[in-house]
């Protein structure tokens, strides 16, 4: 048997943490046991999907690099098929025509609370022959009257529902649009779908679904339904703690990597191991060693396993990353060497590549920034003096790179009678235009001679070098 399973977002929100961790189990499973993987768009509500939702689901799996073997299908353009299977489903009498008014179903509900009973379609139209003149009926799937359904969960173990407690579910609305479960069903028969995993939000909708398959007379799939993330206060999870667009995290510079990596912890381990490549996930992940208890979302977590990989990754591989987050900040640049150097220099000093990205932009920029506090602290009193000196000593350098800086710099400064600090501290503002930067010498050998000569000029000259 070939494992096929899905993913099948309704685009009536943005996809979120705990989509993307569903979308990695079934990826995950299909990936480890050499099976395909479909995304599915569940578009069958017209009125509360977007296409916003719609564009953040299909850019964040190709960001999150969570390939689909076929698709994305989506359910709104399968409507002919989903009236095909309907028809049939009247014909062979596994469903039927119910006539029932709302005001109707509105007093039976009201008389069955009255009675302290569970409120439920009593199967008043699952007889009836002739139509009701004026009405448009809606479609209802003939539910099982007795026995059970026993979901065999590899998350939960045996879940077992009685068919007396399941109504008969509205499969198709008075207008003829088909409803949600009733095209999970006919997309997952249809699609061959082997394994069904999704949220434990899903798992009331699993016995009713299954007996519509086996009406179907098609194959029941296996199921797991993973628990649910919740916030750091146990409350359930909502924008102030991380519910938000997927893509908003690429734009805080998180790695894609490392948001898979942290969403598989959550609910899942692998003996001691935090730290996982995406191969590594593929050949450890279990849906069965799944927890069934709700795991918290934590941002100081995923903000620590973001820098590990940073810090694992090879630099032509963040380099793209690196560009992308420039763009933001209106600098880029195409020197892959220089990037990849910046890249060295700065990891082990940012947790995102955001971080990364505004601590670095002055390599990329010739107008740069500068700070006046940094400015007042450092390039202020005998300080001018001093970087005249730097400048005389630097622009002598017969070579540039960082041992010969840092050779010169370390002279200069026993020379001066002082700490390398003290003539540090006030290049690094006059080139950087912060107190802040790699190692001076790493940080000249990056700029350059004529880029370091020419900002140590302006700082000098108290003007800012302008653009060339």
């Amino acid at each position: 048997m070939t494992v096929v399973t899905r993913f099948a977002p309704s685009p009536t929100g943005l996809l979120h943490v705990g989509g993307v961790r569903t979308a990695l189990f079934s990826w995950l499973y299909a990936r480890r046991n050499g099976g395909n993987f479909i995304l599915r768009v569940e578009d069958t509500d017209r009125e509360r999907s977007t296409d916003e939702a719609v564009r953040v689901i299909l850019d964040g799996m190709a960001w999150l690099r969570l390939d689909a073997d076929e698709g994305p299908y989506f359910q709104s353009r399968r409507f002919d098929r989903y009236r095909e299977v309907l028809r049939g489903m009247l014909e062979a009498g596994t469903a039927y025509h119910c006539y029932c008014s709302k005001d109707e179903l509105d007093a039976l509900r009201g008389q069955q609370i009255a009675r302290k009973q569970k409120p439920r379609y009593t199967g008043i139209c699952r007889e009836r022959r002739e139509p009701r003149p004026g009405v448009d009926p809606v479609v209802r799937f003939r539910n099982p009257l007795d026995g059970a359904v026993v979901v065999q969960d590899l998350v939960h173990g045996p879940v077992t529902f009685q068919n007396a407690e399941l109504d008969d579910l509205i499969i198709a609305r008075s207008d003829g649009t088909p409803t949600y479960n009733f095209c999970v069903v006919v997309d997952d028969m249809d699609m061959g779908v082997t394994h069904v995993i999704r949220g434990d939000d899903h798992l009331n909708n699993t016995p009713r679904q299954m007996n519509m398959l086996q009406a179907l007379g098609a194959p029941l799939p296996i199921y797991a339904h993973v628990p649910m993330i919740l916030g750091p206060d146990g409350a359930k999870l909502s924008k102030r703690h991380g519910a938000v667009s997927v893509l908003q995290y690429e734009e805080e510079g998180y790695l894609p990597d490392a948001l898979l990596n942290y969403l598989v912890r959550l609910g899942w381990s692998h003996g001691d191991q935090e730290v996982f490549t995406r191969e590594e996930m593929i050949a450890a992940f279990d849906i069965h060693d799944v927890n069934k208890s709700a795991s918290a979302f934590n941002p100081e977590k995923l903000l620590w396993l973001n820098q590990q990989h940073m810090m694992r990754t090879m630099p032509a591989a963040l380099v793209p990353h690196l560009r992308a987050q420039l763009r933001r900040l209106g600098a880029d640049s195409s020197d892959q060497q220089m990037l990849e150097g910046v890249i060295l220099a700065q990891r082990e000093r940012a947790k995102t590549m955001k971080e990364m990205a505004v601590n670095s932009r002055f390599f990329f920029v010739e107008d740069i920034e500068l700070d006046l506090k940094a400015a007042a602290k450092h390039l202020g009193g005998d300080a001018p003096a001093t970087l005249a000196k730097v400048r005389a000593r630097l622009g002598s350098l017969s070579e540039w790179n960082a041992a010969s800086v840092h050779a010169a710099l370390e002279q200069l400064a026993a020379e001066l009678g002082g700490g390398l600090g003290k003539i540090a501290q006030p290049l690094r503002v006059a080139v950087s235009g912060s107190a802040v930067s790699p190692p001076i010498d790493a940080t000249l050998a990056l700029l350059g001679r004529e880029r370091t000569l020419a900002r140590v000029d302006a700082a000098l000259a108290g003007s800012r070098p302008a653009p060339n």
